[in-house]
């Protein structure tokens, strides 16, 4: 049974997650939604579950949002992240 609420659409976007007192993470998505996004992180540990995150998306050119956006993490899985937009 399908609990999602939002349509994912495959897509892979740079991603950075900032934190005070984790740093700058660096990933990829492997799929986002209205609702929020999964992100593929290589060599670098992942925030826990249930922290606020400040999320750029980024391009080749540039940033596609303007400003962070406050993410949450709510699921961790090997090297894989599931956020969701933080309200």
């Amino acid at each position: 049974m399908e609990r999602r609420q939002h349509e994912r659409t495959s897509r892979s976007i740079r991603v950075e997650m900032t934190h005070p007192g984790i740093g700058t993470i660096i990933g990829f998505t492997t799929d986002i939604s209205d609702g929020g996004a999964q992100v593929t992180v290589e060599n670098q540990p992942s925030p826990p579950v249930g922290t606020i995150v400040h999320v750029m998306f980024r391009k080749v050119v540039g940033p596609i949002n303007s400003e962070p956006v406050a993410m949450r993490v709510v699921r961790q899985f090997r090297n894989s992240v599931g956020l969701t937009f933080a309200v």
